[in-house]
């Protein structure tokens, strides 16, 4: 099964290093579309089909913790594996991350931590077995 995912972060760059990482990380990529803040993101959600989200935290419009506290209580996207990649470094905003059921990488990150967290996001769910 091709994976639907959705890459959230302010800065194109690491739009491409994230998306660069996932193209080369072996997993069924179907789309991979792109939001620049956590409003896109969830404009994303709510038109498109989408099996997994990357997400930073410090973004502006609407930032990671409260567009996934926002996915978190959704109806079709309660569900939705999410993986932040931040550079955030606060134990409680990391700790909140954990609490709304959201793997966490610190960026800079290495490729095989990028697609661990994943893997292992994407278990939960069913969609990979690691």
């Amino acid at each position: 099964m091709a994976l639907n995912v959705l890459v959230v972060d302010d800065s194109t760059v690491m739009r491409r290093v994230i998306m660069r990482t996932l193209a080369m990380s072996g997993l069924p990529l179907g789309n991979v579309l792109e939001a620049a803040n956590g409003q896109e993101a969830l404009t994303v959600l709510d038109r498109t089909s989408v099996d997994l989200a990357l997400l930073d935290l410090n973004m502006p419009v609407v930032g990671g913790i409260e567009a996934l506290e926002r996915i978190r209580s959704g109806a079709s996207t309660a569900d939705l594996p999410v993986v932040v990649v931040s550079t955030e470094g606060s134990e409680p905003r990391i700790d909140r991350v954990r609490e709304l059921s959201a793997g966490f990488v610190r960026k800079p990150f290495t490729p095989e931590a990028l697609v661990d967290a994943i893997v292992v996001a994407l278990a939960g769910k069913g969609h990979v077995h690691a």
